[in-house]
């Protein structure tokens, strides 16, 4: 199919950008156009206007500030995928990122893109959900900053006005010898998501989890956070009959139900993928005193 007719904006700079969609009824921001032109194409959406943002080289920044990673809206998940800050910093990401579709969307799809679009089974939606990512949105009255928790709507929906726009993310990595997993299962690699399950645990010296974050994607709604099973978790050796209780709480979520799973076959595969995350982000996680005697 084709696309409905619109008036299509490409502006020079970030104001320009904002100065339209601010003037422009119905407008839609295009991006990396891997969501938008395929929902465009089926008649999902009916814009009367694309403002596309591939001209802002200002929302297309990597770099590390004070400690945090701060990537731009408009960074291709290609480029965060073989990016040295990266891997060196946010570990998980890289893992996740090889589950988002395949190559050749990778080299045009933007982070910001996949967050604004927020498909429950998206895999950078929930990894920004797991590092509770800071978000920075800029309309042409100023920028605000949002927690990722409060962004996130409901389903294919974030708590955007119609003249504002994501502009970047902020993330602060954990300690460097955290233990971090990412699971996921689909009918087919690339494929969307069926459920998956992302961990990000640090321990003491004694062993025991001094910091853990759980999210889980493709289950309900929304990508979500397992505030549960993160508290019966923390200042535990997380046994592997607490791992089973906390890892159960997943059964617990609304799950959706489509053509390719039914809420009981999600909850199942959200569970199992649970299980092993937890277990795997531990086995990969150095205790803290181990980390001192190697740096002196």
């Amino acid at each position: 199919m084709k696309p409905p007719p619109f008036e299509y904006l490409r502006p020079d700079t970030l104001e320009q950008a904002l100065q339209w969609l601010a003037e422009t009824e119905n407008a839609k921001l295009l991006a990396g156009g891997q969501s938008l032109m395929a929902m465009l194409n089926l008649r999902y959406l009916f814009p009367d206007a694309l403002i596309d943002l591939n001209r802002l080289p200002e929302l297309a920044d990597l770099a590390q500030h004070e400690g945090a990673v701060r990537i731009g809206a408009m960074v291709r998940q290609r480029t965060l995928e073989y990016s040295p800050l990266i891997q060196a910093e946010l570990p998980i990401l890289i893992a996740a990122l090889k589950h988002v579709g395949h190559r050749q969307t990778r080299n045009r799809g933007t982070i910001g893109g996949s967050l604004c679009h927020l498909d429950p089974s998206g895999e950078l939606p929930t990894i920004t959900l797991l590092y509770d990512a800071e978000l920075e949105i800029a309309s042409v009255v100023g920028r605000r900053r949002t927690a990722m928790r409060d962004f996130i709507a409901g389903y294919l929906t974030v708590n955007l006005a119609p003249d504002e726009m994501l502009i970047g993310i902020e993330i602060t990595p954990w300690s460097e010898h955290h233990g971090h997993a990412f699971l996921e299962f689909a009918r087919r690699h690339g494929d969307f998501a069926i459920a998956s399950a992302a961990c990000l645990v640090e321990t003491n010296a004694n062993g025991l989890v001094s910091r853990i974050a759980l999210a889980a994607g493709g289950v309900g709604e929304v990508p979500l956070r397992l505030d549960a099973a993160e508290a019966m978790l923390i200042g535990t050796d997380a046994a592997p009959d607490l791992i089973e209780r906390a890892a159960s709480t997943v059964l617990d979520l609304p799950a959706l139900e489509d053509i390719h799973a039914d809420p009981d076959y999600r909850h199942h595969v959200a569970f199992t993928l649970t299980k092993r995350a937890i277990n795997h982000a531990m086995m990969v996680a150095t205790p803290a005193d181990h980390v001192a005697e190697a740096n002196p």
